[in-house]
């Protein structure tokens, strides 16, 4: 079932998300400071919120401050609030992150971008559990956990005195690692059926089919940006299917492209075929690129009109077409 394969909203069966989320309730109860690592778009924010509310503090506040959303001089009154004319336009007292979320979490996404003086005052309070709001001489106790996330390698940038090494070893005392989606490709069926569902409901549209040549692509695509771009690409092909299946056609051009290009490298003996064989197959691979437009088929392969129809005659009929996604078990 679905159901049983989702975990504070990650879907997952894999080795690899069964591991993440049995982690996520290990340090949970316990952990000060945490740590999560993952390339863009694995989600690390639905972590942070897991670790949150597995916690004894799920009833009080979490704050999320985004480092490479803020500039360098609003880093300190985000993190530490300011007090009535601290600065030119500070008309108000305002709390920063750590006197919002007292006795909560703050989360700190992309920690990697934090400059190197904001990063000793955030060691200051990791330290004594307390802020001083700009402005003013008082400091104030507050008892938070933190939860910092990157992409960045801090272990390099700890070498290359970019990031302090105390704030560093004080971060990783936890350290939760998120697999990218290309090292758990048995929950892409999971996850298609999971957007899917969610993406008709949301543009009430019947969504339930993929076309065998799409669940290919899907399959040997990289997915370099992770859960965050599966999601958008079925958000957007959802919208496009007529039929209510997902073809080829809806996915986006650049994806397309990828995948005319793969389809020739890492052959094995088995998979030779001759060579008239290969220049029809790609030129029908670049045909669907182009959405069916011979005229831009031929240009982008530099050859007649004439020949593109002489490839696309002789080609084989295609045993494939379209088939009902595999429901999840």
């Amino acid at each position: 079932m679905l159901e049983a394969s989702q975990f504070h909203g990650m879907i997952g069966r894999s080795p690899s998300m069964l591991a993440l989320f049995a982690r996520i309730r290990h340090v949970a109860p316990h952990y000060r400071t945490a740590l999560i690592t993952g390339p863009t778009g694995t989600g690390k924010e639905l972590v942070a919120h897991a670790l949150h509310n597995q916690s004894p503090v799920a009833h009080a506040p979490f704050a999320v401050l985004n480092c490479s959303a803020v500039v360098e001089s609003l880093f300190e009154s985000e993190l530490f609030g300011h007090v009535k004319g601290a600065f030119t336009g500070a008309t108000q007292d305002k709390l920063g992150v750590f006197e919002y979320a007292n006795n909560g979490t703050v989360f700190l996404d992309e920690i990697g971008e934090l400059p190197l003086s904001m990063q000793a005052k955030l060691l200051r309070v990791l330290q004594q559990q307390e802020v001083q709001r700009v402005g003013s001489p008082v400091p104030r106790k507050v008892n938070v956990r933190i939860v910092a996330a990157t992409n960045r390698d801090l272990r390099q940038m700890v070498d290359q005195r970019l990031f302090r090494a105390d704030l560093f070893y004080r971060l990783t005392m936890v350290e939760i690692k998120i697999p990218a989606l290309i090292e758990r490709g048995e929950d892409l069926p999971l996850l298609l059926r999971f957007m899917m569902d969610r993406y008709s409901a949301l543009y009430g549209r019947e969504i339930s089919n993929i076309t065998l040549r799409c669940q290919q692509l899907l399959r040997s695509y990289s997915w370099p940006g992770n859960v965050r771009e599966l999601e958008n690409v079925i958000g957007s092909a959802c919208m496009t299917a007529e039929g209510g299946t997902i073809d080829i056609n809806d996915l986006p051009e650049e994806m397309r492209r990828a995948s005319a290009a793969a389809s020739f490298v890492h052959l094995t003996g088995s998979e030779i075929l001759p060579l008239q064989e290969l220049e029809r197959l790609y030129a029908r691979q670049v045909l669907e690129v182009f959405k069916g437009n011979k005229v831009k088929t031929a240009e982008a392969l530099g050859i007649g009109r004439a020949t593109l129809y002489r490839l696309l005659s002789e080609e084989k009929t295609d045993e494939g077409g379209t088939a009902a996604f595999a429901a999840v078990q």
